[in-house]
């Protein structure tokens, strides 16, 4: 039997601010994580909880691109949708996100890649919300399960390559 260990992902809401803060260490270079991130090939196999399947109806992750996506877990789906605002290479992406469920819930949210070095990266993203209440029905959406299994699942995709 095989075990596999995962770097912990720290998923934090300050009580003052609507804002979600996300951080995660990955054992790949800054330019792998990156690349994970912007390339729609990649995206479908990692963002997400691993009991949705994944479809990309858009993805133009550059300055002022835009993007849709469909998780499908047991006949229903879930439609997501944003803009990309800022996208640079290997340093930060600024984006919009919306869960089409739920079309007044809009947050903003910053990316940024640090190279460790000797081939880590640490990812840190901020979402700010509306409304601390739209950030509580975030965290109590289940999207904690989606980044920590999406985060597994992005590790075994870097190991492959």
């Amino acid at each position: 039997m095989t075990t596999t260990t995962h770097p912990e992902t720290s998923i934090s809401a300050d009580p003052a601010l609507p804002t979600i803060h996300i951080t995660r260490e990955f054992d790949a270079p800054v330019d792998a994580v990156f690349r994970a991130h912007v390339d729609p090939d990649l995206v479908v196999k990692w963002l997400g909880p691993r009991s949705v399947t994944m479809r990309v109806d858009r993805w133009d992750a550059s300055t002022g691109g835009a993007y849709r996506y469909v998780h499908t877990h047991g006949g229903e789906e879930y439609r997501f949708y944003g803009s990309f605002h800022e996208v640079r290479p290997s340093e930060r992406i600024v984006q919009t996100f919306t869960f089409e469920g739920f079309p007044d819930g809009v947050a903003l949210e910053t990316l940024t890649f640090e190279n460790l070095g000797g081939g880590r990266t640490r990812l840190h993203a901020v979402s700010v919300f509306e409304t601390t209440e739209a950030r509580d029905m975030a965290m109590a959406s289940g999207m904690e399960t989606g980044v920590v299994e999406g985060y597994e699942q992005l590790d075994e995709l870097l190991a492959e390559a």
